[in-house]
């Protein structure tokens, strides 16, 4: 059993229900040496006498479409910039201390890193954003003062992500709201997870597959078409094996387990709804 404050607890696998995305918090190991963590990893404080040494990461990795949610907590007039974010796919208990001092550019010039300024007008204190990675591989930022904006592409998406956050510039602390995978049945959240609510009539026409012996968490079917090449890395459907089927429209969603469940009680592709019609192509 790991010992209380050992960062391997933290990255743990978890799911209390099916709505439920595990727990989400700043790791607790993997902090800059201004960064001051409290209200159980979840508020992450850059002490006032520097503009930098303010990285912090997820305590696991984030799915595609996740959307972390920070709210500003404080800021500051005498610096200039603010809050970097991205991702990373080197895992934070990977890393070695002290962390570097920035994330741009310390970290997004080595292979593995992605990230991005957040302009001034998303991080004054009080306001709260979203950002997440989509299935194109970009990341995008939302927040309640301005629309939605893409930051950046090119994520490489064949490994586990984790967020990446630099409490940079006028921005000297943050707080971890927590994450949401919105889809078409029901929005799952990082714990503590709500219950999933849906109208009767949708749970009329949609109803989740069951999953039989299985204890993995089973999900909605997500409503966003991914971008570019319609290659989708994860199932819609169980969201936690790899999608392996074709279907005839050209989207690839399914995994070997969930597809023919999705034929059977649906007929058509869980993204676009074109009828499954032809035969199903596997890949390896």
């Amino acid at each position: 059993m790991a010992k209380e404050g050992d960062h391997r607890d933290t990255e743990r696998p978890h799911r209390c229900s099916m709505s439920c995305l595990g727990p989400l918090t700043f790791h607790s190991q993997a902090v800059g040496v201004k960064v001051r963590l409290s209200r159980g990893c979840l508020l992450a404080e850059r002490s006032g006498g520097t503009f930098k040494h303010g990285l912090v990461f997820s305590s696991r990795p984030l799915k595609i479409n996740e959307r972390i949610r920070l709210r500003m907590e404080k800021d500051a007039d005498h610096w200039h910039g603010a809050v970097r974010v991205g991702f990373t796919s080197t895992p934070p208990s990977a890393r070695s201390l002290p962390l570097p001092t920035m994330a741009i550019p310390d970290l997004t010039d080595t292979p593995g890193h992605w990230a991005a300024p957040v302009h001034e007008s998303y991080c004054q204190a009080g306001s709260e954003l979203e950002f997440w990675v989509s299935y194109g591989g970009a990341i995008y930022i939302t927040s309640s003062n301005t629309k939605q904006q893409k930051l950046l592409e090119g994520v490489d998406l064949s490994r586990p992500l984790w967020a990446m956050i630099d409490i940079y510039g006028k921005t000297r602390s943050i707080y971890l709201l927590g994450s949401e995978k919105r889809g078409l049945l029901c929005t799952r959240r990082s714990c503590p997870a709500p219950e999933c609510l849906t109208s009767p009539d949708v749970k009329n026409h949609y109803s989740l597959i069951p999953h039989g012996d299985s204890d993995e968490c089973m999900s909605s079917f997500d409503t966003e078409d991914p971008a570019d090449d319609n290659i989708v890395l994860d199932c819609v459907v169980c969201m936690n094996r790899n999608a392996t089927t074709f279907l005839p429209c050209g989207h690839r969603c399914l995994c070997r387990r969930c597809t023919p469940r999705v034929v059977q009680q649906f007929g058509c592709c869980p993204l676009c709804r074109q009828d499954i019609g032809a035969p199903l192509t596997e890949v390896c």
